[in-house]
Parts: structure tokens; C-alpha cells; sequence
């Protein structure tokens, strides 16, 4: 296992999911349900699952598509989201 890849990794999502929406929902549904282990779990098996499906998707799309494009193609993505939320913002 690539150990450096490894903490990387566990830092940026670990950073990015940081007081996002997902992480608020949990809050809510645990407080309100009075069974955090049990929202604990489900939201850790939901966020395992979602991730296994986006690096199988990953895997098989990188194998059609050169690394180079999907950086831009996800730059360009980001740019229009980002003018989107800026124009909607104005």
C-alpha cells in the first residue's frame, strides 16, 4: 500500500467533508433518533459505497480516456458550476 497515497487521501476528503451537508444530516437524524451508533454506522456504510462506486467508475473510465482530458473536463465543469453560483449569487 502506497502509505503516502493513503494519508493524502484521509486528509482531503476527511478536510472536504468537514461541516458539508452529509455530515449535517447525520447531526440531525442522531439527535432526533436518540441512536447515533446506528446513524453512525449507516452513514459510514452509505459514504463507503458511494466512494467504492466512484473509484470503480474511475478505474474503468481511465482506462478509455486519457488522465489529461478528465483534468480539464472536470477544470471546465468547475469553472461553469462556480460562474453559475456566482451569476445566481448577483
Amino acid at each position: 500500500m502506497d502509505i503516502k497515497l493513503f494519508f493524502t487521501t484521509f486528509g482531503i476528503i476527511f478536510l472536504a467533508e468537514l461541516g458539508d451537508k452529509t455530515q449535517m444530516a447525520s447531526v440531525l437524524m442522531a439527535a432526533q433518533s436518540q441512536k447515533p451508533w446506528t446513524v453512525f454506522i449507516g452513514a459510514s456504510l452509505a459514504l463507503v459505497s458511494i466512494t467504492l462506486l466512484a473509484v470503480i467508475f474511475a478505474n474503468i473510465i481511465c482506462n478509455y480516456i486519457p488522465g489529461e482530458a478528465i483534468k480539464k473536463f472536470a477544470a471546465i465543469g468547475f469553472l461553469v458550476i462556480g460562474t453559475l453560483m456566482l451569476v445566481d449569487k448577483i
